[in-house]
């Protein structure tokens, strides 16, 4: 596995990109617009300058870096040569699909198809396919250069080999791994996607301001983040989405938060549209 292509340049596929690139890995990023490319090849740029700053890496290894990274709006281009695929478009059941039909059309017969999902079927995306067995679920956490884990989630078909080869790249990531037998949500998004709907009920229902409750969680379980802060990093219509598909699969305990439904029709999608249970219109992080 020496070359990626990672499909889709939002904050999860430029962050998985970097991750790549400074661990020795070819990368082509691809994306249908050619402002999101332009944005995530200036995030990139950033994010390394900042490394070297703080001494995680060189001035030459951020040269070295940046060069092994392949900016293009042409799925074609970029899966071309690829050993190893990670497809980091929205959590849209009928997107991924359509997007790994492509692949599969396009990619080379050894290439391995990833999808970045927090919560949807691999079976299902990889029964579209005429390569099941080397499809596979890669779960990376925001930013993914940053966050320690990948989940590793086994489709139906998906065969010992794969999963390996999957293993294997997170780690050349220097990513901790754990495996899961594929169900909605896995292990992570079904448990943060009930504690930040909690979250957003107490606040719904005048139990506690947002920073109260974020304060509790943080202080008295001891969680890095609160679960309105997270919220508003992952972004509040991907939270939606996520929602709306355990609810669907799993059942009443999932039912979205009314305030988190009204909060997206309002537009109000966290730090990304600069306000959701927080306001980031001044500056990023401010409350």
């Amino acid at each position: 596995m020496k070359k990626i292509a990672v499909i889709g340049s939002g904050l999860m596929g430029t962050g998985i990109a970097y991750a790549a690139s400074v661990n020795h890995f070819q990368v082509q990023l691809q994306d249908i617009s050619t402002k999101a490319i332009e944005k995530a090849e200036a995030y990139i740029k950033v994010e390394m300058k900042k490394a070297v700053e703080r001494g995680y890496m060189t001035a030459a290894e951020e040269i070295e870096s940046f060069n092994r990274i392949t900016f293009t709006t042409s799925m074609e281009e970029a899966v071309r040569e690829a050993d190893f695929v990670i497809e980091a478009v929205l959590e849209k059941m009928d997107l991924k699909i359509e997007i790994f039909k492509k692949l599969d059309e396009i990619c080379p017969e050894h290439t391995i198809l990833a999808t970045n999902t927090s919560t949807m079927s691999p079976t299902e995306i990889a029964a579209q396919t005429s390569r099941p067995d080397k499809c596979i679920a890669m779960h990376f956490f925001n930013p993914p250069h940053k966050m320690k884990l990948v989940e590793i989630i086994r489709g139906l078909n998906t065969s010992d080999e794969t999963y390996e080869s999957a293993r294997q790249v997170a780690e050349q990531m220097k990513k901790e791994t754990v495996e899961v037998n594929e169900f909605p949500g896995f292990v992570t998004s079904r448990m943060n996607c009930l504690i930040g709907n909690e979250a957003m009920n107490m606040l719904m229902e005048g139990v506690a301001s947002a920073t109260d409750i974020d304060k509790a969680i943080k202080l008295g379980l001891n969680h890095p983040m609160g679960p309105l802060e997270m919220a508003d990093l992952v972004g509040l219509d991907t939270r939606l989405r996520n929602m709306e598909y355990l609810y669907q699969t799993l059942g009443e305990k999932y039912r979205p938060c009314p305030l988190l439904t009204k909060y997206v029709k309002a537009g109000r999608l966290g730090k990304k549209s600069g306000i959701g249970f927080y306001d980031y219109s001044n500056e990023v992080g401010s409350k």
